[in-house]
């Protein structure tokens, strides 16, 4: 009588254990949960190329300062983060925008645009 009442004991406690671990593993992957495990992975990722971009940006300077002193030269100290640079390639633009609006007249009003002048 005692067996048996261990063994069904038993039984009922590994099969509330085993049923506790799916329900926990379907939650796991469930769409929600595996979108949110993403995203905090994806936060997580970026916090850390933030540090590393950080700990480089550290390097540069502390070479260049290095540098400076073994080559004699001396520049006024940085605080902070260099200034952000400009992309050439934007620039190159807004200088041919401004030929192309002289070239057509937008902005020089002796010259005019017609397509129906006389050439």
């Amino acid at each position: 009588m005692f067996r048996r009442t261990f063994w069904f004991t038993a039984g009922a406690a590994v099969g509330v254990w085993a049923t506790t671990k799916v329900n926990r593993k379907l939650r796991q992957l469930a769409p929600e949960s595996l979108a949110a495990q993403a995203a905090d992975k994806a936060i997580e990722t970026g916090h850390r190329l933030k540090d590393f971009a950080l700990d480089v940006r550290a390097g540069m300077v502390q070479r260049e300062t290095e540098l400076g002193e073994a080559l004699g030269i001396e520049a006024p100290p940085r605080h902070g983060l260099p200034p952000q640079r400009r992309v050439a390639a934007l620039e190159g633009r807004r200088e041919n925008q401004k030929q192309d609006k002289k070239h057509y007249g937008m902005l020089d009003k002796k010259h005019s645009y017609d397509r129906n002048e006389d050439h």
